[in-house]
């Protein structure tokens, strides 16, 4: 039986965000790329439109809480704009703001939630390590217990949003060794001895701040501990499914917007006397292009409803994951192929396409962990 995944208050949340998109993104993306930022007053019309409140409780100033398929919605609405890197950034709080929202203390509820999901404030999440990577469970950075406060001391590297938040949601070492030991901290920027490096330059993702962070001794008092002490690593894990539902959904829309755009260059672009199109090896790249985009983006919506039914998906979520972003590996490189020399010009929006899409398949967990992951579950 054929199923609807989206309803009409999907719909219209789908119309709106559009509007928001062509209105105040789409006319100035590749001014934006170029600079490598965009301007914070985006983060405010954002709170404003409710883009930022999707997905959490109503009494923070959020809409939506539970509804996976409308967090889709927004993924794919904002990524129209055709950058990565906008909506990385923009939607930071994705991964940075839940472990607040869940398992905070009232009081950091309150405090905190309202003024990111307004855009007042941005939040990142800070994981990733110099020496870590995917391995969580042995990060370094530690935080000493001095009574009232931590002392907290380390540093992370990848952190999106990493210069221009204000909050950081921290993975800290408050135990022994291993995923037992772990806590998740606030820490606020301008707190003595925290610092941020230059921004890094990376291969896609232009716009989207990316940073360092370093602790140095840095006193954080023991309000700011998320949840329970040693339990920072299930938040983790907990978090990481819907990242990776929406790095799913993320490079869906990718392989979407760049099969779009070389359908319709092989319908307008000539050689040899007749429109691309009309070259079999062409219709025959496209043919495979559309088959395994419908093929995944209908994994993904499925495994979205398996979730919002409220049945495990670790196996399902890993699937959808590392499906998508093989796919999307080869509709953006496809795209480009077809374009020709012109899909290798920074005026093509394949070309961006292409550099955007190459994280999808690291971010949230590399293939080769989403596969480790898979196989456990396997019984392997």
């Amino acid at each position: 039986m054929f199923t609807t995944y989206f309803n009409e208050t999907h719909e219209e949340a789908r119309r709106n965000i559009r509007r928001f998109v062509e209105r105040h993104v789409t006319p100035h993306i590749n001014e934006w790329e170029e600079a490598g930022t965009f301007p914070h007053e985006i983060y405010k019309l954002a709170g404003e439109a409710g883009i930022l409140g999707i997905g959490y409780p109503e009494e923070f100033g959020g809409n939506s809480e539970g509804d996976y398929f409308m967090s889709l919605v927004a993924t794919e609405e904002l990524l129209r704009a055709g950058s990565g890197g906008f909506f990385s950034s923009l939607m930071s709080h994705g991964i940075a703001l839940p472990p607040i929202a869940k398992w905070a203390s009232p009081e950091m509820k309150a405090r905190i939630v309202p003024e990111v999901l307004s855009g007042e404030k941005i939040i990142a999440l800070a994981v990733t390590e110099p020496g870590g990577g995917s391995d969580v469970a042995n990060l370094k950075t530690r935080a000493v217990d001095c009574g009232d406060h931590y002392k907290v001391s380390g540093s992370k590297t990848y952190i999106t949003s990493g210069i221009r938040a204000d909050y950081y949601t921290v993975a800290v070492r408050t135990g022994g060794d291993g995923y037992g030991g772990i806590s998740m901290l606030l820490i606020e920027k301008g707190t003595p001895g925290f610092t941020t490096g230059q921004p890094l330059k990376k291969m896609g993702w232009w716009c989207s701040d990316t940073a360092e962070l370093f602790f140095d001794n840095v006193v954080v008092p023991k309000s700011n501990l998320i949840g329970i002490e040693n339990g920072g690593f299930m938040m983790i894990m907990t978090n990481f499914e819907s990242e990776r539902l929406g790095l799913a959904c993320y490079a869906n829309t990718l392989s979407e917007l760049a099969f779009n755009e070389a359908l319709n260059y092989a319908k307008n672009r000539s050689t040899f006397g007749k429109p691309l199109s009309k070259h079999q090896v062409i219709r025959h790249k496209l043919a495979d292009m559309a088959t395994q985009l419908e093929a995944s983006r209908e994994f993904t919506y499925r495994v979205a409803a398996r979730m919002q039914a409220g049945k495990p998906a670790l196996k399902e979520v890993s699937m959808a994951k590392n499906f998508a972003t093989k796919t999307s590996d080869f509709i953006t490189y496809e795209a480009v192929q077809i374009f020709g020399g012109m899909g290798y010009m920074r005026e093509s929006l394949v070309e961006r396409l292409y550099r955007d899409n190459r994280i999808a398949s690291i971010g949230g967990g590399t293939y080769e962990i989403m596969n480790e992951i898979i196989g456990k579950q396997l019984g392997l």
